[in-house]
């Protein structure tokens, strides 16, 4: 019987960048990009019922860690999106009653984002919604990994601001 040690072909004698070769920082990336989409699919589906997209509900999320309305400007860089996906994800929410665009006091060309009583409605609701599609995800793991992955996730997301090129 042959084991990967003893056939004469294992992953050790395989030059690193070689055809064929493993890539375990590879597979890990892949791995992490495969459970993003789990976990943007998971999302969707609860926050359906709601009537929010995962986009809109990160804005309205935003928008309720300002003390003072915020400007568009000031989500478009805080959601890291160009102020052009604000001003549709802003359209849709303020369509639907949970944001108004309100004038700032001290500029008056300068608008602000403000929640309304139903996008402090949709919140609460949200945050069931993201109870639920987490447990969706993290039910195969033990409290303990949990508390692991949560630590390496920590240790990946916490690093700091990126090297601008």
């Amino acid at each position: 019987m042959s084991t990967p040690a003893t056939s004469g072909a294992s992953a050790a004698a395989v030059a690193p960048g070689a055809v064929g070769a493993p890539d375990p920082d590879g597979l890990l990336a892949e791995q992490l990009l495969r459970l993003t989409r789990r976990l943007h699919r998971i999302q969707k589906r609860h926050l359906e019922p709601v009537g929010i997209t995962p986009a809109q509900s990160r804005l309205l999320r935003t928008v309720a860690h300002y003390p003072d309305p915020p400007r568009m400007a000031d989500l478009a860089a805080r959601l890291e999106v160009v102020p052009r996906a604000v001003t549709s994800l802003v359209d849709g929410l303020e369509a639907a009653g949970r944001v108004r665009r309100v004038p700032d006091p001290s500029n008056r060309r300068v608008v602000r984002i403000e929640l309304t009583d139903a996008g402090r409605d949709t919140l609460r609701e949200l945050r069931s919604a993201r109870r639920a599609a987490a447990e969706d995800i993290l039910a195969p793991l033990t409290v303990d990994q949990r508390e692991v992955l949560g630590g390496l996730l920590s240790a990946l997301v916490d690093r700091g601001p990126e090297p601008v090129c």
